[in-house]
């Protein structure tokens, strides 16, 4: 094919990161899937040899965390970096330990800035083009009930794709953020079962049985349990894209709820 990029996809184990590797390896470009414990490896190398990909689709092991990970990561040959891997941390803002607090955002937010920085200061070095693609959230944009910490995490990451893409333009480095909605693929549902190892009824002002149904409220309708291949498709076109928006909500009705979340929000009173 033309143009024909070389992808590395972090968080690629499961998910949207595993659809997105996959779909990208089918229409040509060379993908190394970095996947984080060493099971998902050979899970997903028997899925790449069943689909008779094995020319397109590298996977490794590449927890974001593991500075030994990261540094081999960082010989491999690739364009574009599409930093997708992240954990979810639910909870009452209020009550949340603020030790899962730092856990989330060390793997959201300070490993992800950290691979990118190493990532670019190559491309620089070399005077490569490049590209940056950030999975973010629609929660980047606003906040819901029990998601403060999570969502958090994801504003952090639009403030830096924001500044990297500005301040990178001068050395022809391209970068972008993708803001998933609710997609059903075990993320967000796992996200909302993790507060449940700690909220205690006899401890916590948070009831566990209240922030089950808040969480069955967002989660529990057609629209918080959305088909994740409409935002696979979306991923493998705008990634390996050389033209394209900074910042890509979809499905659509997400976006036009975050436009109308935040021109409310300056109206919004104590």
């Amino acid at each position: 094919m033309e143009n024909k990029k070389r992808i590395l996809i972090t968080g690629a184990g499961s998910g949207l990161g595993e659809g997105a590797a996959i779909g990208l390896a089918k229409l040509g470009h060379y993908v190394i899937a970095g996947v984080q414990i060493s099971p998902q490896v050979t899970a997903l190398r028997n899925k790449v040899a069943e689909l008779g990909l094995e020319k397109n689709l590298r996977v490794e092991k590449l927890d974001i965390l593991d500075p030994y990970d990261v540094k081999y990561a960082l010989t491999w040959d690739f364009d574009i970096l599409f930093s997708n891997a992240g954990i979810g941390e639910a909870g009452p803002t209020f009550e949340i330990p603020v030790d899962l607090v730092r856990r989330n955002f060390e793997t959201n937010v300070f490993a992800p800035l950290n691979l990118a920085q190493q990532f670019v200061a190559r491309l620089i070095r070399e005077k490569r083009k490049g590209k940056v693609v950030f999975t973010s959230s629609m929660g980047g944009l606003f906040t819901p009930d029990g998601y403060g910490i999570y969502v958090s995490t994801k504003h952090a990451l639009e403030a830096i794709a924001e500044a990297l893409a500005s301040e990178l333009k001068k050395y022809n480095i391209q970068v972008q953020t993708i803001n998933p909605g609710a997609y059903l693929t075990g993320y967000n549902e796992t996200m909302a079962d993790n507060p449940f190892r700690w909220l205690d009824d006899s401890k916590n002002f948070t009831k566990r049985a209240d922030m089950r149904a808040t969480f069955d409220s967002l989660l529990g309708t057609p629209q918080g349990r959305l088909d994740p291949q409409e935002m696979i498709d979306a991923m493998i076109r705008i990634v390996p894209a050389d033209n394209g928006k900074f910042r890509n909500v979809v499905p659509q009705f997400v976006e036009d709820m975050l436009k109308d979340h935040q021109q409310q929000a300056w109206s919004v009173a104590i």
